[in-house]
């Protein structure tokens, strides 16, 4: 047995129910613990390293687990020389699957950024808010007791009163967008869990590949998360609890994966002769690996990319920063093939 299955064996000695639960634990817990070491000011050229790591690991096993899995099936080397039946059917099915978690995926982003206000929806990057300053204009008096100087202090207290008020709303808006990120990473801590709960129940090589892409996706993911909880008003602490909190979503996520995939293997034991989706072969827990993969690819290439696309003007930082994401994006990937290579 190679060092890389003793290892998955070690850390998912279980059935598929308990590995999902395990998985999603694994990536619930640990990259969150590393908030409590990560500085909330983090370098943005950092982060977007580790973020482009984590695209490559996450594409890498769209393209090199997922999406095999999902069209063509686990094959056991001791059974011979695999026999693909190609139903056109099924592969519709599957299709249409992968496009349900892309546009589950755009649709809650989509909604996020009205009810932001057209605000960028879930990020992993950070900005800094900028907040006006009255600089000045409260210690502004008139020198003389004249109509005209008591005109100008009135004009002076209304522009304290509605730089005030400007604040006040830029606070608010701050505040708001901290939770609709919330809201959106429970929603994708949810897809999280249910991709655990789908690979593990396809099988134990599929859900540990899974279980490491998603967890160096969490990483940089939750870092990017703690940022704009801190730069939103959050003390540390604060941020942290929220971040376990919306955790829930994964273990939310898996519950729901582990009861479809085991409604539809019952209902498969049970009726051996019973027709699936519109007369093809697949159940309903068929569906959810090319739903997941769906919303990874969403995740990766719409919600990830565009902020690595982003350039400083700086030529020489930008090409120094370039490679450095080039090569950790390869370095990600890289992984994902060794992992698949030495599947056994």
């Amino acid at each position: 047995m190679s060092l890389q299955a003793q290892a998955f064996a070690f850390l998912f000695p279980g059935s598929a129910m308990v590995n999902s639960l395990l998985a999603t634990a694994y990536i619930s817990i640990f990259p969150n613990l590393l908030l409590y070491f990560v500085p909330p000011d983090i370098n943005t050229a950092s982060l977007n390293t580790l973020v482009s790591f984590a695209v490559g690991g996450l594409l890498g096993d769209v393209f090199l687990h997922l999406l095999p899995h999902a069209f063509l099936g686990e094959h056991d080397p001791s059974q011979g020389t695999p026999v693909v039946e190609v139903d056109n059917k099924q592969n519709v099915l599957i299709g249409l699957g992968i496009f349900g978690g892309f546009f589950f995926f755009f649709i809650m982003d989509k909604l996020m950024r009205v009810l932001n206000g057209g605000k960028g929806g879930h990020s992993h990057d950070h900005h800094h808010h900028d907040h006006k300053e009255s600089v000045g204009a409260s210690s502004s008096t008139a020198t003389t007791q004249t109509p005209e100087g008591l005109r100008q202090r009135n004009s002076s207290s209304k522009e304290d009163t509605t730089v005030a008020a400007t604040e006040k709303s830029d606070t608010n808006n701050i505040k708001l967008s901290a939770y609709l990120n919330l809201l959106a990473d429970f929603t994708h801590n949810m897809t999280d869990g249910l991709a655990m709960a789908a690979s593990f129940y396809a099988s134990p090589a599929v859900g540990a590949t899974t279980a490491v892409a998603v967890f160096f996706h969490e990483i940089p993911h939750e870092v990017g998360d703690y940022a704009i909880l801190i730069q939103s008003g959050f003390s540390k602490q604060r941020a942290m609890m929220a971040q376990f909190t919306t955790a829930v979503g994964a273990f939310l996520g898996t519950l729901i994966g582990i009861f479809i995939e085991e409604a539809s293997s019952s209902g498969v034991d049970e009726k051996h002769s019973v027709v699936g989706l519109l007369g093809t072969s697949l159940q309903w827990g068929d569906l959810v690996i090319p739903f997941t993969a769906g919303g990874f690819l969403y995740i990766a290439t719409v919600g990830v990319i565009p902020e690595l696309l982003q350039v400083t003007g700086n030529i020489k930082k930008d090409k120094t920063q370039a490679l450095k994401e080039f090569a950790a994006m390869m370095v990600g990937l890289g992984l994902m093939v060794t992992i698949a290579w030495n599947e056994v």
